[in-house]
């Protein structure tokens, strides 16, 4: 049985990719690291936003494990453009998958890239990957493994959160389970 932990990053100070983790957020990457520290874990893969870094390096220092980082984790841009209503465009691409939006990418493209990461994840040697990434890809890639996650569900995510996918070897089904309580 191989384990993916999804893992979206702690609260930041902005959206921008330098952007810090926050007081609080730093907080939360503590209680993360005590989180998984009672997990087997073989390897972590992070966006490479430092947010996102930022969320698992206090567990990759206590562990010894390092972090990896990978562009495809990088949130989706849903328009490079300034959408005062994107709450109602970011609801539509739950449902519209290939609407695109100025400069932006679709819900489909993003998925694609995100679902990558974690096709490789499961094709590799190790058993448990840490995988942390950002809200809107996050909800992605789990609409990937279950086509009803959707608007709803990624409104109810928290930062940070964690789901659990696992997958026995020789087979195509991703069991996922929110172990994240905030």
């Amino acid at each position: 049985m191989k384990r993916i932990y999804l893992v979206r990053h702690c609260k930041a100070a902005g959206q921008e990719p330098e952007a810090p983790l926050t007081e609080e957020g730093v907080t939360q990457a503590e209680r993360l690291a005590d989180f998984f520290a009672g997990m087997k874990v073989d390897r972590i893969v992070t966006s490479p936003f430092e947010r996102a870094i930022a969320t698992i390096r206090p567990y990759a220092a206590r562990s010894g494990i390092a972090i990896e980082t990978d562009g495809r984790l990088s949130e989706r841009v849903l328009s490079t453009e300034p959408l005062p209503d994107w709450m109602e465009h970011l609801k539509i691409s739950f449902t519209d998958m290939d609407a695109r939006l100025p400069g932006g990418e679709s819900s489909r493209e993003a998925m694609e890239r995100g679902a990558g990461v974690i096709e490789e994840c499961w094709r590799r040697p190790e058993s448990n990957t840490i995988v942390v990434t950002h809200g809107n890809l996050m909800a992605l890639i789990l609409k990937a493994c279950d086509d009803r996650f959707g608007y709803e569900a990624w409104k109810s995510l928290t930062n940070p959160d964690v789901y659990e996918l696992r997958k026995a070897d020789g087979t195509r089904e991703i069991s996922i389970r929110r172990l994240w309580e905030a």
